[in-house]
């Protein structure tokens, strides 16, 4: 059977491959198709898809989108956008807005506690549009202010340490139905993620249908075999088409690999063909 992965990250946000070195360590992999979700961002698409094309292998334009909840982030997948991204081009800027804003009050914060790093020397590690926590990170590791990224994040940059800041999102419904506007696939990404209130993510859910949600992933590398029925279960309930992959991010996540996530991920072509058919169903 051949496998495929719906969910990778690459230097356009917070992975560490360019977009045509993802591809290509997709084709190594054996993989028949790659989707290319970064946060916030499309501009690693179009070298993904031209070395998609000199290599044979089917890439999926997307990107990931952070919403918010009582119980925390959610985020949404786009899967099959267009090459005119129209309004949703107008969205994705705001949010790298709203990031720069906050990597800059961040950066601001670590040096109040005696860190010796700058806004610029973030923006150029990045290399990519969309900045976030582990660029930051990086830099603090380069400076020696940390020992590894998992420090930075449990001492500063994670949700308890000293220079934390919560991210602006989008409301849940603002993130479907700009993607839905463009005709991509609307796809609940790892939901299992967080422990919720018995019936809350059910609830939550039904919400996201009535604004235009199609999909919810159910492979990733993060889920268990009980969260993978759970979010099948779901996915009937509310007829929803499903998704898979492994939230790849290079060395930024190590351990994920392409197409296996930690090792035992796999998602099928069957998948994807299933995908393709629920799209052509709705005329997209």
């Amino acid at each position: 059977m051949k496998l495929i992965d719906l969910h990778t990250h690459t230097l356009a946000s917070d992975g560490t491959d360019s977009p045509a070195e993802l591809v290509a360590k997709a084709r190594e992999a054996g993989l028949a198709a790659v989707a290319v979700t970064d946060h916030d961002t499309v501009a690693g698409l179009e070298q993904a898809c031209e070395a998609g094309r000199a290599l044979g292998i089917d890439v999926i334009r997307g990107c990931e989108l952070s919403t918010s909840s009582e119980h925390g982030e959610l985020h949404i997948l786009g899967l099959f956008l267009p090459e005119d991204t129209g309004p949703l081009a107008d969205v994705l800027m705001e949010l790298r807005a709203r990031r720069s804003k906050r990597n800059e009050k961040i950066v601001d914060k670590l040096r109040a506690l005696g860190m010796d790093i700058s806004k610029d020397e973030v923006r150029e590690l990045a290399r990519g549009e969309s900045v976030g926590r582990p660029h930051i990170a990086s830099v603090m590791l380069r400076r020696g202010h940390v020992s590894c990224v998992q420090e930075a994040f449990k001492r500063y940059l994670g949700y308890n340490g000293k220079a934390y800041l919560p991210k602006e999102v989008l409301h849940p419904r603002e993130a479907v139905r700009a993607l839905v506007e463009v005709g991509a696939t609307v796809c609940l990404a790892h939901p299992m993620l967080r422990k919720y209130p018995s019936g809350w993510l059910q609830a939550f859910t039904a919400k996201l249908v009535d604004y235009g949600l199609t999909a919810i992933e159910v492979w990733h590398s993060e889920h268990s075999e009980a969260d993978v029925r759970a979010c099948l279960s779901l996915a009937r309930r509310f007829n929803l088409g499903v998704s898979g992959g492994s939230d790849y991010h290079g060395a930024n996540k190590s351990g994920i690999a392409l197409g296996k996530g930690y090792g035992k991920l796999r998602v099928g072509i069957d998948v994807l063909e299933n995908l393709l058919q629920r799209r052509a169903a709705l005329g997209l």
